[in-house]
Parts: C-alpha cells; structure tokens; sequence
C-alpha cells in the first residue's frame, strides 16, 4: 500500500505556523517514503466556511512548496457517505437521539447526586447519559445523534490496537473503562443533522487510502475513537503520528484566533519558506525528520 498523509484544515480563518507545521511534515514524510501527500477541506461547518479562506489556505500551502493531487476532497460534497457510516451503526443498535443542549449537560453534571466534578474528555464534558435508551424513531429534527459507547465496546471480539510513530511511539490498546467514564457517548451528528467530525474523519481517511495519519498531540486522544469507529464500520486501521505542538513564549499553543503568528503576515514582512521552517525547527530538505523539542516563539 502506497505511503500516504493528508492535510486537512478548515477553511474558517488564516493558516498560522502550527499549521505550517504541521502540513510541511505530512508532506515531507509522504516525500520521503516516495508516497503521496494529499489534501482535504474540511468545511463541514457551513456557517464559519467561507471560500476566500479556502483560497488563502491554498495559496499559502503552495507557497510553503507543497503539492497535491487534484481534485481536492471537500467534506460539504461527501454528506451522503458520512449518513451511509452513521445508518450502518444505527442498524447495528450503536446510536440514539440527544437533545440535550451543552446547558443540559452542564446543568446535569452540575447536579448533587452525581457527586463528582464533570469529566472533560476529547470530545468535551462525558455526556451523562440523559437520552441514552431512547430509540432512533424518537428523533427531532433538532435532535443530536449520539454513539452508546457501552454498546459499541460490548460488540467487539478483541480490543482493536494501533501503532503510534510521533511524540509517544509504540504499539497502543484500545481501553474499554476509559472510553466509558473518560470519552462518553461520542456526538456523530449534530444538532441540526450535520455530520460530526469524528464520525467525518474516519469515512474521509478510509477514502482516501491514508495510512500515516500526521497531526498534533492535542488531538492524540481522540484517537481511541477513531480506532473504535474504524472497527465498527469495518474500515482500515492508519497509523498514526500526533507531533509536537507549535507554542507562543507563554506555552500556549497556536490557535487561529492568533493572527500574529498567520502565514500571510509572514510572507507580507518578507519571509521565505525556508525561513518558516526554521522558525518551527524543521529541517528545510524535505527530509521528514522532527527534531522533537518545540520551539520558543518570540
């Protein structure tokens, strides 16, 4: 199978140097296993997408050097796989419907008799379980579509396992009480009826053909979910490679609220391509390698 990553933001503002990052070490790690870098758009959330950040977002990567194949997926245009993924959990007797707002959840977590403090896990605070049993002809149009995770793990044979090849490599085992009291029953569609990213990135990485997933640590978590839907939707496992964070002087990390650190501030001040790999200490040949310790940002 060929070597593939795949780079996929979200058209709703600049790219900053996190991305630049992150997008230039897919690419060189593609490159140097003569693989391919691919690209995704992913625009699902129709309201803060918009085209002209879609064309930003392009420029800058092509300026960064990068390239790939045409034509680019779009999530907006793959709404009818993602439905194909959830109707199969739903005919296994894996989904129900949740209206309970994000008030509702933290008002029930809130509430004495559950007597701890709100677990927060990679897909927010660990959902209670208020609609939990309820059945899918139930649902409203303003209804969520939720995973019953206990369900979910129930119908596995064995703990699917994956490999890891970033900051923290080795060989990891899906962990059933953590999924339950640490993740939850997991969003697959939203409020509204559209599709959720975690159920979006699975069906869009088996499309694709991706077999090195490269992304930052902050989403390492939500791995164990992905490797979850991926064995209940019968797809192929990825391996995965979660890199270091991009960070300011103060420790935090990029966001794209951070408009000083944009790749178009950069090159309007005169920077290179070169110049920004450098900037995040990664080698200017194409060469793959991560030097692992995380920059200091002026």
């Amino acid at each position: 199978m060929t070597f593939t990553t795949r780079f996929a933001p979200s058209p709703t503002g600049p790219l900053h140097l996190g991305h630049a990052f992150s997008a230039m070490l897919a690419h060189d790690m593609a490159t140097r296993a003569g693989g391919r870098f691919l690209l995704r758009i992913e625009d699902l959330d129709a309201d803060r997408s918009k085209p002209e950040w879609e064309a930003t977002i392009l420029d800058d990567l092509r300026w960064l050097g990068l390239d790939w194949p045409e034509p680019v997926m779009r999530q907006s245009e793959r709404t009818e796989s993602y439905w194909q993924a959830l109707d199969r959990l739903a005919e296994l007797g894996l989904t129900y419907p949740c209206s309970c707002s994000r008030g509702d959840i933290r008002r029930a977590l809130a509430a004495p008799q559950e007597g701890a403090d709100p677990v927060a896990g990679p897909d927010g605070l660990v959902y209670p379980g208020t609609c939990r049993g309820r059945p899918l002809h139930d649902a409203g149009p303003e209804d969520a579509v939720r995973l019953d995770m206990a369900a979910a793990l129930a119908t596995l044979g064995s703990l699917p396992e994956w490999d890891e090849t970033g900051e923290a490599p080795g060989r990891r085992r899906l962990d059933p009480e953590w999924m339950v009291s640490g993740v939850g029953d997991v969003v697959l569609a939203r409020r509204g009826g559209g599709i959720a990213y975690h159920l979006a990135v699975v069906v869009d990485d088996a499309a694709q053909g991706v077999t090195h997933v490269v992304r930052g640590a902050d989403l390492a978590e939500a791995t164990a979910i992905h490797v979850l839907l991926q064995t209940l939707l019968g797809l192929p496992r990825p391996t995965y490679h979660h890199h270091r964070l991009i960070r300011d002087a103060e420790g935090r990390r990029l966001a794209k609220r951070d408009d000083a650190r944009a790749i178009g501030l950069y090159r309007g001040e005169g920077a290179t391509p070169a110049d920004l790999r450098a900037m995040v200490d990664l080698p200017a040949s194409g060469s793959g390698i991560d030097n692992g310790a995380a920059p200091v940002l002026p």
